[in-house]
C-alpha cells in the first residue's frame, strides 16, 4: 500500500508541474530572464516618473518666475504713469513762478504798458519751455484745408483764389513731436 501511495503521490507532483508549466509558472528551475525584464521595466517607469517631477518642477519655477516679471512689470508702468509728466511739469514751475510775480507787481503798476511788457516775456517763456519739450504750433490762415489737421467751425464766402482755404482760426492746432494733440479750429473760404 505505502507503494501504491507513492506512486500516486509522484504522479500527481508531475501533473501539478505540468499543469503550472502550462499556466506559464515555473519551478524555478529555468532562466531569470523575465524577473530581469520587470526589473528594467520597473526601473525605466521610475525613470519617467523622475524626469516628468523634474518637467514639472522646472514648469512651476518657470510659470513663477514669469507671473513675478508680470506684475514686476505692471507696478512699474503704473510708476512711471504717475510721474511721467513729471519733467514737463518741473519745467513750466519758473513760469508759474513768473506769473505770480506779474500778479504782485500789477497791483502797484502805474504803467499798463510795463504790464503788458511782463506778460508777454512770461508767454513768451512759456512757449519756449513747451518747443524744448517738442511742441509746435500749426500754421493754418492760408493754408489749404486738410481735414487732418484742421477742424472747420464754418463756411465763410470768399474771393476765388481763397476757396477751400482757412480764412481765419479761432484756435490754433498744436502737434507734440510731429503727431497732431489738437487740431485747430478753423473758418474756410467757400
Amino acid at each position: 500500500m505505502l507503494k501504491k501511495k507513492k506512486k500516486e503521490n509522484s504522479e500527481m507532483a508531475d501533473n501539478t508541474t505540468d499543469i503550472n508549466n502550462e499556466n506559464g509558472q515555473t519551478d524555478g528551475l529555468e532562466d531569470n530572464q523575465p524577473t530581469e525584464q520587470a526589473n528594467d521595466a520597473v526601473n525605466a517607469e521610475e525613470k519617467h516618473k523622475e524626469e516628468l517631477t523634474a518637467a514639472n518642477d522646472k514648469y512651476l519655477r518657470l510659470y513663477a518666475e514669469f507671473d513675478n516679471f508680470r506684475r514686476r512689470t505692471i507696478k512699474e508702468r503704473e510708476e512711471a504713469r504717475k510721474t511721467e509728466g513729471k519733467d514737463v511739469i518741473v519745467a513750466l514751475l519758473p513760469v508759474l513762478d513768473d506769473f505770480e510775480r506779474a500778479l504782485r507787481a500789477m497791483e502797484n503798476a502805474t504803467e499798463v504798458s510795463s504790464v503788458k511788457e511782463g506778460v508777454a516775456l512770461i508767454q513768451n517763456k512759456l512757449k519756449n519751455v513747451l518747443a524744448q519739450k517738442g511742441l509746435k504750433e500749426m500754421k493754418s490762415i492760408g493754408e489749404p484745408f486738410d481735414a487732418d489737421l484742421h477742424e472747420a467751425i464754418t463756411n465763410v464766402p470768399a474771393p476765388d483764389d481763397m476757396k477751400g482755404k482757412v480764412m481765419d482760426e479761432m484756435e490754433k492746432g498744436y502737434e507734440l513731436n510731429d503727431k497732431v494733440i489738437r487740431f485747430a479750429k478753423v473758418i474756410v473760404g467757400a
